[in-house]
């Protein structure tokens, strides 16, 4: 379980779904009975003494209506699509449960920047913006591959890594179906290589609870 501050106050606690029904059970002993509302990103937890919980619904659990059910679908195995990609390194995978099963991980040289000046900069800035586009060219390739054929069993498409790179990847017409399913999560994760994509598994598995103390 990992916290960080929130914008606006609070924190967000990413939990383990196996854990997510004891990590309940917590928040009621510290706050009090909580009142249970559906809200459109999952369930909002009031206790009595006025904290709150935000639970997100996991990217590919399906939406509920009341506690039981949450905790249930969450610790419930899904079968969701990875794709983390920065500028020379990309990394999918198909998660069934916590396992991985199927996963590939691909990395091509980009250029660093070069404090050189004028013709060779920019000589150097085209060779390393093509170096880039080939990559990402790779990674298209990679997932069309990997992922496409599992698209109709896949409950959700979780991406991490550079925004900018994986909506380059996912921009392809060929990956239409995988950018259907993508979730709103974008997994803050270093450069792909194999031990990022299976830590990967776990965090898009997590649930992410905002939590507000009282005032």
């Amino acid at each position: 379980m990992s916290s960080r501050p929130a914008a606006g106050g609070g924190r967000w606690v990413e939990v383990d779904p196996a854990r997510i029904d004891r990590w309940v059970g917590g928040f009621t002993d510290r706050h009090g009975p909580p009142v249970t509302t559906v809200e459109a990103y999952g369930l909002l937890l009031t206790a009595p003494d006025g904290a709150t919980a935000q639970l997100h619904t996991p990217p590919g659990a399906p939406a509920t209506t009341e506690l039981p059910s949450f905790v249930a679908t969450a610790a419930a195995p899904r079968r969701i699509g990875l794709l983390l990609a920065r500028k020379g390194a990309v990394a999918v995978g198909v998660a069934e449960g916590e396992q991985l099963p199927v996963h590939k991980v691909d990395a091509r040289y980009v250029q660093g920047r070069t404090a050189a000046g004028g013709w060779s900069q920019q000589r150097f800035a085209r060779r390393r913006d093509n170096q880039a586009k080939a990559a990402l060219a790779d990674a298209v390739d990679l997932a069309a591959r990997l992922l496409l054929p599992a698209a109709d069993g896949l409950d959700a498409l979780v991406a991490g890594g550079d925004r900018r790179a994986v909506d380059t990847v996912l921009a392809d017409r060929r990956l239409a179906p995988l950018a259907a399913l993508r979730a709103d999560r974008l997994l803050d994760v270093p450069e792909p290589r194999y031990a990022v994509l299976v830590g990967a598994v776990a965090a898009a598995r997590a649930v992410h609870v905002l939590v507000r103390d009282p005032a």
